[in-house]
């Protein structure tokens, strides 16, 4: 049947529309991005003039476009592969420039129609108008790709909230939202220029759902066993420069990670932990000094986070980290040591200051925060009154922090309320 041949046609075209360009993009380390870029300009004429003169019965009765459907489906999902391996910045280049170019396009097109044209072969007289009709429904269709990279963008960052790391469910149902706007929008061209009936408007929808489907799945196996994809911290971007926050925000975390600095409180990470708390703990017992170590975990932060969201659980960590930043002094170490948990590192405090200290955090964690009610269980340990290494000192004082929460949480527990007799202070 000559619609089943069809469907067949443009799956193939699609697997090699992909398979090329994507094998440009893996080879970007050894011929640079401009190859890739360049290609996917060069297919941006064809893929308009065919979803604007080609169409094909598929099965069900859809009528569809390869243009549309393979070829400006594809791209955007290759775009977005850009911005998952690489960032906005890189992924706005070419939308600028494809703008750019087909404005040009427009303009040019009008200008050069104002020649008087010389036949060199008989009858044969150059006919601009389908270049000019051509320009309007170019540009309009680059500001709609413009519009759904961001929109494409912002929803696969947000969907890692509802999705967690299933990268083939994120990326379909990203791309199938926004594709269905951009059919909405691209058909109104269709419309205005060239009267298009509704059939290719529901026939296209139907197709670009099924597009959705097979590039996300493409683009998972490509990041699975081609490259390994990277691992992004959602962290909530806002409509503005969307192309510039992004960019940012990835440069940001990247310098951080450098510096070993936590992307999202800004305390040291814990990286920093086990290369700084082995070496101030050698130090405390060479020079015979205090050093106390505490480990603060945040009580039920999961059902926090279950209840309003994992956003506002990252502002809740976000505050509770300045607040334990701003109670102690500035030779003191903070550490976001994972999850909801914090390790403090103090220099010469001795037990008594400590467990005064370690009541002050409490109360500060509970006063972070008037939204939501939040607590922390603490536990303390003595450096070198009670270990003489750093592992030993971390283990205790996290034993105790484990005790602090058997409990009841909301507690201090250290060595002296073991040795008065009391399982914790708190706020009872």
């Amino acid at each position: 049947m000559p619609e089943i041949t069809n469907a067949t046609l443009l799956i193939v075209v699609a697997l090699l529309y992909f398979a090329v360009l994507a094998g440009l993009f893996r080879g970007r380390h050894h011929i640079g991005l401009g190859a890739f870029f360049c290609a996917l300009g060069v297919m941006h004429f064809i893929e308009t003039y065919l979803a604007s003169n080609l169409y094909v019965a598929l099965p069900f009765g859809i009528v569809a476009s390869p243009g549309s459907v393979v070829l400006f489906s594809g791209k955007l999902m290759l775009l977005l592969l850009v911005y998952i391996r690489e960032d906005a910045a890189v992924v706005r280049q070419p939308i600028y420039g494809l703008l750019i170019g087909n404005l040009l396009t427009l303009v040019l097109a009008q200008l050069l129609a104002l020649h008087t044209p010389v036949a060199i072969v008989p009858g044969e007289v150059p006919n601009l108008a389908l270049v000019d009709q051509m320009g309007v429904l170019m540009v309009w269709g680059t500001v709609l790709l413009f519009v759904d990279c961001i929109l494409l963008i912002l929803l696969y960052e947000k969907s890692r909230s509802w999705f967690g790391d299933r990268i083939v469910l994120r990326m379909f149902v990203s791309a199938a939202t926004i594709l269905s706007f951009d059919q909405l929008g691209f058909f109104a061209g269709l419309y205005l220029l060239y009267g298009a009936d509704y059939t290719v408007m529901i026939g296209g929808w139907a197709m670009k759902m099924a597009a959705a489907a097979l590039y996300a799945g493409l683009c998972s196996l490509y990041l699975s066993y081609v490259e390994r994809a990277d691992r992004r911290a959602d962290t909530g971007p806002r409509i503005g420069d969307v192309f510039g926050l992004l960019t940012y925000r990835e440069r940001y975390e990247a310098l951080l990670a450098r510096t070993g600095r936590d992307a999202l409180t800004g305390t040291r990470d814990r990286g920093e932990l086990e290369t700084d708390g082995p070496r101030l703990v050698r130090h405390a017992i060479d020079t015979e000094s205090d050093l106390t170590l505490f480990v603060i975990d945040i009580d039920h932060f999961k059902a926090l986070n279950d209840e309003h969201g994992h956003a506002a659980g990252d502002d809740v960590l976000k505050v509770i980290a300045e607040r334990i930043t701003a109670s102690v002094r500035s030779t003191d170490l903070v550490f976001r040591y994972g999850g909801e948990e914090f390790v403090v590192i103090c220099l010469g405090l001795n037990e008594s200051a400590a467990a005064v200290l370690g009541e002050h955090l409490r109360l500060t964690v509970a006063r972070a925060n008037a939204d939501h009610v939040v607590t922390a269980s603490i536990g303390f340990a003595a450096c070198p009154a009670e270990c003489s290494d750093y592992d030993a000192l971390f283990q205790l004082a996290d034993r105790r922090m484990y005790m602090a929460k058997a409990a009841g949480r909301n507690r201090v527990v250290g060595r002296i309320h073991e040795s008065d007799g009391a399982a914790a202070t708190s706020a009872a």
